[in-house]
């Protein structure tokens, strides 16, 4: 019998509004989700999951500044947040100063490791190679870079910079926009795409920009037949907000689509849609935000603690089985070993999957595997 019927406090902090609204909404949604299920089956130990949350507005000073209330002041050690790599990086030396744990349900660039965070996104070794190796042997190896000026996007294309480089590729361009670019910030960009005329475009952007880059793609009267954009954060979510007609034929790398056939995901999808919508669709960063939850659940149950010291020793080397199938938490990193897909979205809003892993993907955020060819 639980000693106490208190609950367990978890901090939330995605943003519900700002232009990172579009994906962290879904986020948001993917973790009440499974806070809601737990509830339903008793809670943990005897005692309801309590979300706390806190709208960051897409501004990583409020970011910083409602981590540090979580811990500092609500009594919360655990929270689930964050998509931007800056938010991230902006909450990463709150919770390693306040000892707290960051689950963090977003792909990212890699090359980081902290004690304090749980990496439940892919990795790069999970999506961009699987991703180049796809584009150069369907489409070329011309590739047109277009990112969101920050880490994530930089980062990501030095990584895919050095990946197309190994298959004798090349970059044809590269151009970046502000993190609220608006439609017109696009249109001299597809000008020099459809003057150059790269194999693919290999696309970064991220939040509400991305719907605007593909509505400009389109308006171009550029083909996704000969030249699609290629992301690996392009999800159902921006799909959906540019029109199904924009995104149809465009690619995405990804552990997670929807359309994944199998019991397990088949009922995540039935849950999700009666709570928020028949018209709503899931995505990589909701079954993401959703499965770690699981993760911390199962670990939580076996440590009757919510103490960091306590739980992460657990978390590593667990596993759930999750929508995209099972996923586990690599011990040496902290990162989720998670499946790699490469989907192309059709005319209903859904990726058709193209390719796929035949079981998780070992994590390697460092990219120690990767060897690269001599030019």
């Amino acid at each position: 019998m639980p000693t106490t019927s208190e609950p367990w406090k978890v901090g939330v902090l995605f943003s519900r509004s700002g232009f990172l609204a579009l994906i962290e909404e879904t986020q948001y949604r993917g973790t009440m989700v499974a806070i809601d299920e737990i509830n339903q089956a008793g809670g943990v130990n005897g005692r309801e999951i309590v979300a706390c949350h806190y709208d960051p507005a897409s501004d990583n000073q409020l970011f910083r500044a409602h981590s540090r209330r979580l811990l500092a002041e609500d009594g919360v050690r655990t929270i689930f947040g964050c998509y931007a790599s800056s938010s991230r990086k902006a909450v990463l030396p709150i919770v390693e100063r306040l000892n707290g744990l960051l689950w963090y349900p977003t792909l990212y660039e890699g090359f980081e490791y902290s004690p304090n965070i749980i990496y439940t996104g892919a990795a790069p070794n999970q999506n961009s190679v699987a991703l180049c190796e796809y584009l150069a042997e369907t489409y070329g190896n011309r590739f047109y870079f277009i990112g969101s000026d920050y880490i994530y996007p930089r980062e990501s294309n030095r990584i895919m910079r050095d990946l197309i480089g190994s298959r004798g590729g090349e970059v044809v361009g590269e151009m970046y926009v502000s993190l609220k670019a608006r439609r017109e910030e696009f249109l001299p960009i597809m000008r020099d795409v459809r003057r150059i005329q790269p194999d693919v475009i290999f696309s970064t952007v991220v939040g509400e920009p991305t719907v605007y880059l593909y509505q400009a793609f389109h308006d171009f009267g550029l083909s996704s037949k000969t030249t699609p954009i290629a992301s690996l954060t392009t999800t159902e979510a921006e799909i959906k907000a540019m029109g199904f007609d924009v995104g149809e034929g465009h690619i995405t790398a990804a552990p997670y689509f929807e359309g994944i056939e199998g019991e397990r995901n088949e009922a995540f999808v039935r849950r999700y849609k009666q709570r928020y919508g028949e018209d709503e669709h899931t995505n990589m960063c909701v079954e993401a935000a959703y499965f770690q939850v699981h993760l911390f659940k199962s670990a939580l149950e076996l440590a009757d603690s919510m103490d960091p010291d306590m739980l992460r020793p657990i978390v590593l080397g667990s596993s759930f089985d999750a929508p995209q199938g099972e996923v586990s938490i690599n011990p040496a990193c902290s990162h989720a070993n998670v499946w790699s897909r490469i989907g192309k979205a059709d005319r209903l809003g859904r990726f058709r999957i193209m390719a796929q892993s035949k079981a998780q993907v070992v994590a390697d955020p460092f990219l120690t595997g990767f060897v690269q060819k001599p030019a």
